[in-house]
């Protein structure tokens, strides 16, 4: 009922019709969320063999899996939600030109958050790690900001490409 009195307010008023290029233009923009998200896809999987390396299992350690299954999924959904809005609003043509290879990677993510999404092999997710890592990377250098890699402070403990503010 709402909507029909709106559109016939909008029909006697004739509004204008406003568009953006993207959800929010903000223009900020930032790898870390896929980063941090592909992190924790890794580390709940080490989490999920933990418990499967306990042996003998109960009820409570069934639910624990449930869970722990539920958050690496949405981690996984996570990773291909960042990259994806990254991809599709920030990356244009100049980005393009700058990465070629930048529909082929962001592909391969999307494809390999689905496999992590599907398995708990810590290879899928360290996998994951990487692709997001050569994400940022290449995030970075369109911004023109050097990066360095390190290893994450906390676990698992796996190599994250920082943007290196100081340079």
């Amino acid at each position: 009922m709402i909507h029909r009195l709106i559109k016939s307010i909008d029909t006697a008023v004739n509004f204008k019709t406003v568009k953006a290029h993207c959800d929010i233009p903000c223009k900020i923009y930032d790898p870390s969320t896929a980063q941090l998200a592909a992190l924790s896809c890794v580390r709940l999987m080490d989490l999920i063999k933990e418990v499967e390396d306990k042996g003998t299992l109960g009820v409570t350690d069934y639910a624990q899996v449930a869970r722990l299954v539920t958050e690496k999924e949405s981690a996984s959904t996570e990773v291909k939600e960042a990259v994806r809005i990254i991809w599709g609003d920030y990356f244009k043509a100049p980005r393009f030109e700058q990465l070629p290879n930048a529909h082929q990677l962001t592909h391969s993510i999307m494809l390999q958050a689905s496999k992590c999404k599907q398995s708990i092999a810590r290879q899928e997710g360290e996998k994951l790690v990487e692709l997001v890592n050569e994400f940022a990377a290449a995030f970075w250098l369109t911004k023109g900001v050097k990066t360095y890699t390190a290893a994450c402070p906390y676990p698992p403990a796996l190599d994250v490409v920082y943007p290196d503010l100081k340079a």
